[in-house]
């Protein structure tokens, strides 16, 4: 797909649902605590969850990236206990109809191959969200 036609797809007026403008969305990147990653590395392990989880959205839910990019893009980093917490809350997520994105590790540096070292949730309202990780400490 060629990078107009992408950026088309994620931008083009066809929402089903509407977004308030003014609603207060965001997206919450959940870390993996019990990697021990690096600063560097969970900016890169972040940096791939935020691409992953807006393309994603742009297919899916067009509306809410819409006005998630209209309203400042907002991102929080928690963190998770360990993997298994991580997919104790992705299923919660998914019942909720929260957008997830899973990130794991390719094992070129730090941590092993196929490790979780990031979930993604949203774009989508910040209350949705927060009933969810709002228990979970920043990073």
């Amino acid at each position: 797909m060629g990078f107009r036609r992408f950026l088309h797809r994620i931008t083009a007026p066809k929402f089903e649902r509407f977004v308030a403008k003014d609603q207060s969305l965001k997206m919450v990147f959940i870390i993996n605590h019990e990697l021990k990653m690096g600063k560097g590395k969970i900016a890169a392990q972040v940096g791939h969850a935020a691409v992953k989880a807006t393309l994603k959205s742009g297919e899916i839910r067009p509306e809410l990236l819409d006005a998630w990019l209209s309203t400042g893009q907002k991102k929080i980093c928690v963190k998770a206990d360990d993997a298994l917490h991580i997919e104790q809350i992705e299923k919660q997520a998914k019942q909720l109809k929260i957008l997830t994105s899973k990130i794991h590790d390719a094992g070129h540096t730090q941590i092993p191959a196929g490790s979780l070292t990031v979930l993604a949730l949203g774009p989508d309202e910040d209350e949705k969200l927060d009933g969810l990780t709002g228990d979970l400490k920043l990073l």
